[in-house]
């Protein structure tokens, strides 16, 4: 459920209600019953744990193929298989 900000415009309290999308917005202030005004802030998004990056594709550096014995393509080369 997304966290939404408020301010009452009578004493100046901020506070957060966590609501649904369906919920109403709040229009009394818990402190002094004024009237508030839902205020625009931060998304409060952050990504927990390694994840698929930190996993698989992170500071790993892809090491280079090794050049066949023969110095020439590793088509035909008998290790190539």
């Amino acid at each position: 459920m997304p966290l939404y900000e408020y301010q009452c415009k009578s004493c100046s309290n901020a506070f957060e209600l966590r609501q649904k999308f369906s919920d109403p917005p709040a229009s009394v202030c818990p402190s002094c019953g004024g009237e508030v005004e839902k205020l625009i802030s931060q998304s409060g998004f952050a990504l927990k744990g390694q994840g698929w990056y930190g996993d698989g594709y992170g500071s790993t550096k892809a090491s280079a193929p090794t050049p066949c014995a023969s110095g020439g393509s590793c088509a035909g080369c008998p290790s190539a298989s």
